[in-house]
């Protein structure tokens, strides 16, 4: 194998697998390690500075950070990044004086965000502090998007929320709620410099060819209409036994918010196997716990009604079967169709797109699915002042993902209205910096702890399936807060091996608690993988390859998928071949190119 190039932040950026999978590349690992210091305050604001909204996604995150974590490869269970991340917000002080300021002086650029979700409130967070005159245009009565309407409040407080956006609102950007856009033509004739959608995927699928639909339609809901009716306490009551069509985070929402507004028997009636089902285990787990059952495996047949009133619904059951490609197909087992009563059905199979308001004939093309042709980088449209982002860009996804995209966008925005060209992007702020303060001394912590995952408190069952605005998950308090946060293995802190120094005395692969260091011959990459001390299995995983060390003519390999950045190789070795180094990597200003946070 060729040497690895260490002098690509990117690689180092990769090994963080915490951070590298987060779409908004939030430095987990130095987060963490301000909550074990009590230093929830900028804790917080490291977090702010790359997700937008710590207590928000401290409660509700879709957590891609967690599989990825490197303590899950040595012990059963991530740390729980999400959670901490709440601590974090739970715990800081006025973060006002540390907020961006607004210039004095505008650029003299207007930009109208179509939507105020988390993707355009991103976009008005980052382009705002740059002096430009941001106005937002919003239907609902405040901002947030979809965390208001679809996220019920037993997950999401509305104080929380409001506490959130109201930070990026008050920075100065122009606010036009109660305001529905009817024509993007009429924004782009108003002489804004560019337009920002983010409008989400507001349109909920529904099963309106399954017989029965029309009959029984008063008592047939779609999920994400019937959550946004709750939401702004439009409907405040459903039927005592309730089927809830889906299998996705959406049909939990309305599973759970259903009990507590008089649902006694619900139940969820899922098409996939369990275990396919799209909802977040913790998700799953959360419903069950309420007493609400999963029914997998269930395929929709009619919908059942008498005299004009919903009776029920009937299903077909069917079992998974997949071809050699994986590819899954449900065939019915031949059984009786199944009967089961309710007073009300809500429909949670997806959601959709849904642009009628924009003309045809302004330059943006769509393809066969009605979607807007965005570049995946750069988030611009066929139409060049127009940009998109969030679930309007390219299809619901989650808000973490939508806050990555618009910081992508909100760079392009800056980069266009400067008539300078899109592809050039903002370099992200990297660098190593040794963690090193005297001899075999480190100035990061690096014991750590045996414990297990600590369990999030919850509030008694009682209490939250009466009040619907009662929240469920109580968070971890300081003390907990800190044990869990010394479960990090604080991965952003590399180990950098200088070849010129080594001796190859094999000190550091002796002491290696996981063998991930291996002293040999060089070979193709397949072979060095399986002549490791521990052979290396995961190919996603990388293998740092040094020069061809003089002594002996062989080469060092470390496998990044098993080292846990312990620093004991550095602390054995007797000519400080191996170096501990922290890790920096601030995509943030890589997104909005500004500095200003």
């Amino acid at each position: 194998m060729e040497p690895t190039n260490v002098h690509d932040p990117e690689y180092y950026h990769k090994v963080v697998d915490c951070q590298y999978a987060c779409p908004a590349h939030t430095p987990v690992p130095e987060y963490i390690r301000l909550i074990a210091a009590e230093k929830y305050t900028e804790a917080y604001m490291v977090n702010w500075e790359s997700n937008v909204f710590p207590g928000v996604l401290g409660r509700t995150c879709d957590r891609p950070c967690e599989p990825a974590c490197r303590r899950g490869r040595v012990d059963e269970e991530p740390v729980a990044i999400c959670r901490l991340k709440r601590v974090a917000a739970d715990n800081k002080g006025d973060i006002t004086h540390l907020l961006p300021k607004i210039p004095s002086k505008g650029n003299g650029k207007r930009i109208a965000l179509i939507g105020a979700g988390p993707a355009s409130l991103t976009v008005a967070r980052d382009l705002a502090p740059l002096g430009y005159e941001i106005h937002v245009f919003d239907e609902q009565i405040k901002g947030g998007g979809m965390m208001r309407s679809q996220i019920p409040s037993f997950r999401l407080p509305e104080s929380v929320l409001d506490e959130e956006v109201n930070n990026i609102l008050n920075l100065g950007i122009h606010q036009h709620f109660k305001t529905y856009v009817s024509s993007l033509k009429s924004v782009l004739n108003d002489g804004y410099d560019a337009v920002f959608i983010g409008t989400g995927a507001p349109r909920g699928r529904d099963l309106t060819n399954l017989p029965g639909r029309a009959e029984g339609g008063a008592n047939i809901h779609v999920g994400i209409e019937w959550l946004a009716s709750v939401a702004f306490e439009h409907t405040k009551a459903i039927g005592k036994k309730v089927i809830v069509l889906g299998g996705g985070n959406t049909a939990m929402d309305c599973c759970r918010t259903s009990r507590r507004l008089g649902g006694e028997d619900v139940k969820v009636v899922v098409r996939s196997p369990y275990s396919e089902m799209k909802a977040s285990p913790w998700e799953k787990e959360d419903a069950q716990h309420e007493d609400i059952p999963i029914l997998d495996n269930h395929v929709p047949v009619s919908f059942v009604s008498e005299n004009g009133k919903l009776k029920g619904m009937t299903f077909e059951k069917v079992h998974a079967v997949y071809d050699e490609k994986g590819k899954r197909s449900l065939v019915p087992t031949g059984e009786p169709h199944v009967f089961i009563e309710a007073d009300d059905v809500l429909v949670a199979i997806g959601q959709e797109n849904y642009f009628p308001w924009i003309e045809r004939d302004l330059g943006i093309e769509f393809d066969k699915w009605d979607m807007p042709n965005v570049d995946s980088t750069t988030f611009q449209s066929t139409n060049p002042k127009v940009f998109f982002g969030g679930d309007a860009a390219l299809g619901p996804k989650n808000v973490i993902t939508a806050v990555a995209q618009g910081h992508s966008a909100a760079v392009s925005i800056d980069l266009y209205c400067q008539g300078k060209p899109l592809d050039v992007r903002p370099d992200p702020m990297t660098n190593l910096v040794s963690q090193k303060m005297g001899i075999h001394e480190w100035s990061y912590d690096s014991i750590v702890a045996n414990d297990d995952r600590y369990v999030v408190p919850q509030a008694e069952k009682k209490v939250t399936l009466i009040d619907r605005k009662k929240e469920v998950e109580l968070g971890f308090d300081k003390n907990v807060g800190f044990k869990e946060a010394q479960r990090c293995l604080n991965c952003d802190v590399q180990t950098v091996f200088t070849e010129n120094r080594c001796i190859e005395c094999d000190a550091c692969m002796d002491i290696c608690p996981t063998d991930c260091i291996t002293f040999t011959v060089n070979g193709t990459e397949e072979d060095l993988r399986t002549r490791l001390k521990a052979p290396s299995l995961h190919l996603d995983q990388s293998l740092l390859v040094s020069n061809t060390l003089a002594a002996t003519g062989r080469v060092m390999v470390k496998d990044e998928d098993v080292c846990l950045h312990c620093g004991l190789c550095a602390e054995r070795c007797p000519t400080s071949a191996w170096d501990m180094q922290k890790f920096f990597y601030n995509t943030t200003k890589a997104h909005h190119g500004c500095g200003s946070h």
